[in-house]
């Protein structure tokens, strides 16, 4: 048996995401903290796991795996989460949802990405809360639109947590820190309530990782 082990960060949407999983899937794991404040993902030893000097990094079943939703897609695929639908339209239209906010929204709302802006800007004022809510709040605007094309449950596709849900999470952490209101999007601020209560999200949430870290 191979010693299920997370390179994470606690503040980090991607390891946010892997964290739920795992809670999903009753997988004991160990957590190796990379603390990106202090640049610990960009020495040789992490580089060495991930050249692109990101987290999560997975070792499980003796693989070394990185990119999130890759990650995600291997889980779900070796433990039976139904992360997504099984009918192709309908796993497509669930993938969109769950991409707009992990690959369109994050990217841009990643912390490096924001404070490079804030420097090329020469420091402007307000900065990168103004950038970060700039995208976030027009970004879950639009999530909240395309719920829409969804029957409405407990959570974004259904009465059992999926892969947007676990792409939403880590988001809507974010826009809290960054003073993004979304108070005014029902179907996500439903969502959200439906997902702090189970087990396996409250458990990976950042204030829950860091308090005992």
């Amino acid at each position: 048996m191979h010693d299920t082990v997370l390179f994470d960060y606690w503040r980090s949407s991607a390891s946010y995401r892997l964290r739920i999983a795992l809670n999903l899937a009753g997988i004991d794991y160990r957590s190796v903290t990379v603390d990106l404040v202090k640049g610990e993902h960009k020495t040789p030893e992490h580089m060495a796991r991930n050249p692109q000097g990101f987290v999560p990094v997975l070792e499980i079943d003796g693989l070394r795996l990185t990119q999130s939703l890759a990650i995600l897609d291997y889980l779900d695929q070796t433990r039976d989460l139904g992360l997504l639908p099984k009918d192709p339209a309908e796993r497509a239209q669930a993938q969109a949802l769950a991409h707009s906010i992990a690959v369109d929204l994050h990217p841009v709302c990643n912390l490096q990405v924001a404070k490079y802006a804030t420097q090329i800007s020469g420091g402007a004022k307000g900065m990168p809360g103004d950038w970060m809510v700039h995208f976030i709040r027009p970004g879950l605007a639009a999530f909240e639109r395309l719920l829409t094309g969804f029957e409405k449950a407990s959570y974004c596709c259904g009465e059992k947590p999926g892969l947007a849900d676990i792409c939403l999470m880590p988001q809507l952490y974010n826009a809290r820190r960054w003073g993004a209101d979304f108070s005014d999007m029902p179907r996500i601020t439903a969502i959200e309530e439906a997902c702090a209560a189970h087990p396996a999200f409250a458990a990976a949430h950042p204030d829950a990782v860091n308090a005992a870290s």
